[in-house]
């Protein structure tokens, strides 16, 4: 393998927080895959680990694109801007995702990121990264891997959204929160939502009453657990019926 010598001085900034080899999101991060040299290579570039206030932005539309932002604690919301200058949210994301790849295409970021919760990401110059893929070619193969993932599920969650009832989506929008979780090493049956009821009709195009009687409903049928934002799901074979179409969502008394 040839190891890049050419890479700019100020590409070569060390993290001073920490690295990728400690981090407990590696494996479904650039990180995954890499052997101890490759990984090495990968540290080198990324640059200071960046905290990310309580609905503080990392980046907005129209702002330069210079980096990839890899999450290493805490939530986010992505967004866009509709033509009726509402946001319309596209996205959460969590430890171990990768902010930034709307701004690949052009100069430009073309959407919003926004903590949920006080954050921290550790930024990728892209150029810097773009010019390791020539000498680590397992980190291009698993970039390419991160960017179809986002592409499949987003193009899912479209054609979910515009087809099935209210309670199908929100049955799916948990499912798909567990199983994220689980890939973390943490609970696939209790965790907090991070974001607002509003932020999740938002996501799914439903009202913010839709959410509060969703929330209702599948308490009421003993599917879940409601203490505040924290979800305990205590019915999971259910509600993946109910999220196939199977099964459908009682009314309420």
């Amino acid at each position: 393998m040839n190891y890049p010598v050419s890479f700019p001085e100020t590409y070569f900034t060390k993290p001073d927080i920490g690295n990728c080899s400690d981090c407990r999101s590696r494996q479904l991060c650039l990180p995954f895959g890499l052997d101890s040299k490759e990984l090495f290579l990968l540290e080198r570039i990324v640059g200071r680990r960046q905290r990310v206030a309580r609905f503080q932005s990392l980046y907005r539309v129209g702002q330069p694109f210079q980096s990839l932002y890899a999450v290493h604690y805490g939530h986010f919301k992505t967004g866009q801007m509709g033509i009726d200058g509402n946001e319309r949210i596209t996205g959460f994301q969590m430890a171990g995702d990768i902010l930034g790849l709307d701004g690949i295409n052009g100069t430009f970021h073309e959407s919003n990121a926004v903590a949920l919760e006080d954050a921290e990401v550790c930024e990728i110059p892209f150029l810097a990264l773009e010019d390791l893929f020539c000498h680590v070619p397992e980190l291009l193969h698993h970039f390419h891997r991160i960017m179809s993932l986002e592409i499949s599920r987003e193009q899912q969650m479209m054609l979910f959204l515009g087809n099935v009832r209210a309670e199908q989506r929100f049955a799916k929008f948990l499912l798909n929160l567990a199983a994220r979780y689980a890939a973390r090493g943490y609970s696939a049956t209790e965790f907090q939502l991070r974001m607002s009821r509003s932020d999740i009709g938002n996501y799914l195009g439903l009202t913010i009453e839709s959410i509060s009687r969703l929330l209702a409903r599948f308490t009421k049928m003993e599917l879940l657990q409601v203490d505040h934002r924290t979800v305990a799901i205590i019915n999971p074979e259910r509600i993946k019926l109910l999220a196939a179409g199977i099964e459908r969502c009682s009314p309420l008394r």
